[in-house]
């Protein structure tokens, strides 16, 4: 291991290994919960320097933890005396493909750049989320990362048809197809999204495209109850064809965060017991969404399933109401001193919990405080929990909570995280111990010697 930093160096460049204060940047998470020393930050800026290193890191049993824009929020990126794999030089998109709607894109392109080079064709990428301003193609299929948009298009998962991976030994796997069916065996794709880098190092992706929306009709409304809010989100799904790209749930208590801490983007009428942000769109030119929009309400509200409405009628209102939402990760994380939790549901059991997990909670902590956000449409439920007290035994009993109660109701403990570090006690606990085994075995056959993101996701 000796003269290891001097071969990295042969390979990519004496500039694109960094360690020391040259590396400080890259030894912390997003969340600060987790803090580390690597052992050098290496920024290749193609796939057969990535091949290398892995070939070299295969070689001396060296640990690799692949990172992209590094605003996980799970411990994903620790890497504590490993070599830190940087994607971010690799961000060329090499091929656009307007007439079969595909982009082929490595993984170091940021989100919202992709974004504008669709939009360029008159097509979109549909993945969005907060962190789409340094998210990277590699980091959000590694976590399979969903977001806002995933009731109308899917999670990243559903959104990628092939995939180049460097395996733990240099091997480049290429499976750049772009193909919409391929029945030749494993889905090998599908194993790698979502891995967290702990199977091979992905390099590059194709990409479905969608035709830009030309015209959206956005609302906020206050209900009275996540029931009658979910019966207005089949109602307005029938009504548009199934055109409802967003149904994000912001409560009472969430409204009035926002409004303490950012006055400016207060809710415009007195909060409801439930508030959802509701975005329908259209790719048809002459189509009025806010006209359809105004349509369906007016008979809600005549109905009395809506308390409150405001529909948006200029971009920039619609831009304010959205600032609403998108301020969810500002406002949650005040202080180190909380619980984030990321838990799913059967659309209809997500009322249960939040009902037995404030129960619980205060039973755990009595005067513990709770904070919840949800992409409503597709089950997944935002839990923060801001404990009485310094003290993360307490922060892991009550982490332990919410994932027993979710699992309990059929749900899942990790719905567009992932599990890093945070959550592997998590998978030991609740997670099928058939599964676990096969993934261990999976897991032994394409990095024996454990050198991929060590430590991550697999108990």
């Amino acid at each position: 291991m000796s003269d290891l930093p001097a071969r990295l160096r042969d390979l990519i460049g004496p500039t694109h290994v960094l360690s020391g204060a040259d590396a400080a940047a890259f030894g912390r998470e997003w969340t600060g919960h987790y803090h580390w020393t690597p052992l050098a930050v290496l920024r290749p800026a193609t796939v057969a320097e990535v091949s290398a290193i892995l070939r070299l890191a295969h070689e001396t049993g060296t640990p690799v933890v692949p990172v992209g824009g590094n605003t996980g929020l799970n411990g994903g990126t620790f890497a504590e005396g490993a070599l830190m794999l940087s994607l971010a030089r690799l961000n060329r998109v090499r091929e656009i493909n307007p007439a079969a709607r595909t982009v082929v894109a490595e993984a170091g392109v940021v989100l919202e750049a992709l974004h504008g080079i669709a939009a360029e064709h008159g097509l979109a990428f549909p993945l969005t989320f907060g962190a789409k301003g340094s998210a990277m193609v590699g980091g959000f299929l590694s976590t399979n990362a969903g977001g806002s948009n995933v009731i109308r298009y899917g999670s990243a998962r559903a959104l990628c048809l092939g995939l180049e991976v460097v395996l733990a030994d240099g091997r480049v796997l290429n499976l750049l197809t772009q193909l919409h069916k391929d029945n030749t065996g494993y889905d090998l794709r599908d194993l790698i999204i979502g891995a967290e880098g702990t199977l091979g190092i992905i390099t590059a992706a194709v990409l479905r495209l969608v035709p830009a929306p030309v015209a959206y009709g956005t609302a906020l409304l206050g209900v009275e109850s996540l029931g009658v809010a979910l019966d207005l989100l089949n109602r307005v799904q029938a009504a548009t064809g199934g055109a409802v790209e967003a149904f994000e749930y912001m409560p009472a208590h969430y409204m009035a965060r926002l409004a303490r801490l950012r006055p400016e983007f207060a809710c415009p009428f007195p909060p409801q017991p439930v508030n959802i942000l509701l975005e329908i769109a259209t790719t048809r030119t002459g189509d009025d969404p806010t006209a359809l929009l105004e349509e369906v309400l007016g008979a809600a509200l005549e109905a009395g399933q809506v308390a409150e409405a405001v529909i948006a009628t200029s971009e920039a209102q619609r831009r304010k109401l959205w600032q609403m939402r998108e301020s969810a990760a500002e406002i949650t994380f005040t202080t180190p001193d909380l619980v984030d939790c990321d838990v799913a549901f059967p659309l209809d059991r997500l009322e249960a919990f939040l009902h037995r997990m404030t129960a619980r909670l205060a039973t755990i902590d009595p005067g513990a405080e709770e904070l919840v956000i949800a992409h409503l449409g597709d089950g997944n439920i935002h839990y923060t929990a801001y404990p009485t007290r310094t003290d993360p035994a307490l922060n892991d009993t009550i982490r332990a909570a919410v994932a027993e109660e979710a699992v309990a109701l059929g749900g899942t403990f990790s719905a567009e995280h992932g599990v890093g570090l945070s959550k592997r006690a998590t998978m030991a606990a609740h997670k099928d111990p058939v599964a676990l085994d096969v993934m261990r075995a999976i897991k032994a056959a394409l990095d024996p010697k454990g050198i991929l993101n060590p430590g991550k996701t697999i108990p």
